[in-house]
């Protein structure tokens, strides 16, 4: 056999279709604020960004038009530019991508809400709120990678929970509500599908105290601070058998800083 010059661990690949559900009783101010940085932050383009909204049939009207107002004044150009918050995308053929997955929607009954959304100019895409979405379309599954934001009217909590127990991915999800009986009813049996609920908040990365981890299709191990020190370190040892000479030696040696690496000059 041939030597290996270089040998890759994968230690964490993500992927993520991190969906919001927010009920029938959400603050939707604070529903729509969160929605829109976490779907929005990076153009999207963050494994943790939100890429797809469930409301509440109850609620929905009032969700699109208050997700719709707070998207028009957002800040479109390049990224040195003050206020903006909308850049082109980084990725050649994204813009293509995108538009052909709101095309796909809108073919099935789904329509643009907000005012300009999709407009493409280069590498530039519009953010598009797209509604009503259903299993039918592609944005359904598909993880976008960017600002589209798909929005599904739901009925029934099964709804939202089927999707995310039937999902290829399972990073996070993040739920809107303030009755603590529900949300408590949705919490239990979500844990077992993603690896972190967010309650009232978007899905995100941070603090780095806390591990980025996923079931399903969307992660090969755990990361945090404390986690990727474990994983991109890889563990070495000076052995000896116990006698008294030897203990003497390494006694010696650390006495003495005669090494760097034997040491107890360490922090666990």
């Amino acid at each position: 056999m041939g030597s290996c010059p270089h040998r890759l661990r994968l230690v964490l690949g993500l992927e993520a279709k991190n969906p919001a559900i927010v009920l029938a009783d959400a603050n939707l101010d604070q529903a729509v604020e969160e929605c829109l940085v976490g779907s929005l932050s990076f153009n999207g383009q963050r494994c943790t960004a939100l890429k797809i909204i469930f409301v509440h049939r109850q609620v929905v009207d009032a969700f699109i038009a208050k997700f719709a107002n707070a998207l028009a004044p957002l800040g479109c150009g390049m990224p040195w530019a003050p206020g903006v918050t909308i850049t082109p995308l980084p990725e050649e053929g994204k813009p293509a991508y995108l538009a052909g997955l709101v095309e796909d929607a809108c073919s099935l009954g789904a329509r643009v809400i907000n005012e300009g959304g999709g407009t493409t100019i280069a590498t530039f895409f519009a953010p598009a709120l797209v509604y009503p979405v259903d299993e039918r379309m592609r944005l359904y599954r598909e993880e976008q990678f960017g600002p589209v934001i798909p929005v599904v009217p739901f009925d029934n909590l099964s709804e939202p929970v089927d999707y995310i127990t039937a999902a290829d991915y399972g990073q996070q999800v993040s739920i809107f509500g303030r009755d603590p009986e529900l949300l408590a009813s949705l919490i239990d049996p979500l844990v077992n599908q993603v690896c972190r609920v967010n309650l009232n908040s978007q899905c995100q990365r941070g603090p780095d105290i806390f591990p980025c981890a996923g079931r399903k299709s969307s992660a090969v191990g755990t990361l945090s601070v404390s986690d990727a020190l474990r994983s991109f370190s890889i563990r070495t040892l000076v052995a000896a058998k116990e006698s008294s000479a030897n203990k003497e030696i390494i006694r010696e040696i650390i006495r003495e800083r005669s090494s760097t690496f034997l040491s107890n000059d360490f922090i666990l």
